[in-house]
């Protein structure tokens, strides 16, 4: 004989793997450290300052 499985708890743990394998692909997709942030947004800040700095003055 098979075995007796409980359907909410089948479902239930089907809709948690399908929550954390889509969790995993936004912290990949969308996940960066603080550290990361920090040095993105000096180097924008540079780069602007540097284009700034070459733009003509009429």
């Amino acid at each position: 004989m098979s075995e007796i499985i409980n359907l909410r708890k089948a479902r239930k743990t089907k809709a948690r793997a399908i929550k954390q394998s889509k969790a995993e692909q936004n912290r990949i997709k969308f996940g960066q450290n603080k550290e990361n942030r920090k040095k993105d947004a000096l180097l924008k800040s540079l780069k602007e300052k540097q284009l700034d700095a070459h733009k003509i003055k009429d």
